[in-house]
């Protein structure tokens, strides 16, 4: 009898194994939207981001507070003036909150405030 406990404890834990491994194939990618930003009016800024800030938290992303931080050049091109990175869950996630009404709705406060010169989205390695 002991010896069939242990096949079926082997057959459970392998089963526990391959079944976590199927489960890591299928899990997303964190992704990262970088946005390369040059200010055109401060106080317009300012009265922007709450929202902006608003509309990610609840579309499940996370800015990471580098859009006021210090950007330095190390090589290539000049480097941007200003850079917000927001985490996601996926890309998926990501180009949908940015094609997402919350944001369109945005669209009118931001283009006073910011003019994006370019935003993209990174998706991390598995």
């Amino acid at each position: 009898m002991n010896r069939y406990l242990m096949t079926l404890l082997a057959g459970v834990a392998i089963g526990a194994i391959a079944l976590q491994g199927l489960h890591a194939q299928g899990a997303k990618q964190k992704a990262y939207a970088v946005s390369e930003i040059e200010v055109l009016d401060a106080s317009a800024l300012a009265a922007y981001l709450p929202g902006a800030r608003k509309a990610i938290q609840a579309a499940h992303g996370r800015a990471l507070g580098t859009a006021g931080g210090r950007v330095v050049q190390i090589e290539g091109g000049p480097a941007p003036k200003r850079v917000g990175i927001t985490e996601w869950d996926s890309v998926d996630d990501a180009v949908a909150f940015y094609k997402s009404k919350a944001w369109t709705d945005l669209a009118p406060q931001r283009e006073k405030a910011a003019k994006i010169v370019r935003r993209y989205v990174v998706e991390t390695e598995k």
